[in-house]
């Protein structure tokens, strides 16, 4: 079965809704760089900062501070959060902890965020949400695509597909946060993904 090309479907859904709002899960600064370059200039974009995976209030804090200083600095979108709300990840990883990297415990925390996007989506009046994630070459965009549209179904609310990495999307985010100095983690934020590799 041929694997579905979520950026071609994206182009699609960017010429066919150009104009409309979209809210915009963000996992950091340097991830958002890129994918704020593609969809900022077709559509009204806000930024949604929700990231209760994060393994402390400091971690949390200095990437928020970075996703605003660079929407500050580009002007490419909006910007709105919640507070730190590591609880509600430790719920849904609970019982998944000795799960493998990009496994169970990581659908699961897709899963949240999306959740959270969609409703803020909602109650916000946005025509369509989406998320930065696909951009990481370690993230599985297919099965984030899927909880996507489902999610979506459940909320009433569009989802804007995405493979924010092909077209070297992974490559240019890493030249944008070099050229407005981002700082980069070097993992993706929960307490789990810091002692474990990506298993394939």
């Amino acid at each position: 079965m041929n694997k579905v090309n979520y950026d071609k479907l994206m182009t699609d859904f960017l010429k066919e809704h150009g104009g409309e709002t979209l809210l915009l899960h963000s996992c950091c600064a340097p991830c958002s760089s890129y994918c704020l370059e593609e969809v900022a200039p077709h559509l009204k974009t806000t930024v949604f900062y929700y990231n209760p995976n994060l393994d402390s209030r400091e971690e949390y804090e200095k990437r928020k501070s970075e996703q605003k200083r660079l929407l500050s600095e580009t002007g490419l979108a909006h910007f709105s959060d919640c507070d730190y709300l590591h609880e509600e990840f430790e719920e849904i990883a609970k019982g998944y902890e000795e799960a493998k990297e990009g496994g169970a415990r990581c659908e699961r925390c897709f899963r949240l965020r999306l959740s959270r996007t969609a409703e803020k989506a909602k109650e916000g009046g946005y025509f369509c949400f989406g998320t930065t994630l696909t951009v990481s070459p370690l993230k599985n965009a297919e099965l984030i695509n899927r909880l996507g549209y489902e999610i979506a179904e459940q909320y009433g609310v569009k989802y804007m597909p995405s493979d924010f990495k092909k077209r070297g999307g992974y490559l240019r985010s890493i030249e944008l946060s070099k050229q407005y100095g981002l700082y980069r983690q070097n993992y993706c934020g929960c307490e789990y993904s810091k002692t474990r590799k990506i298993e394939e």
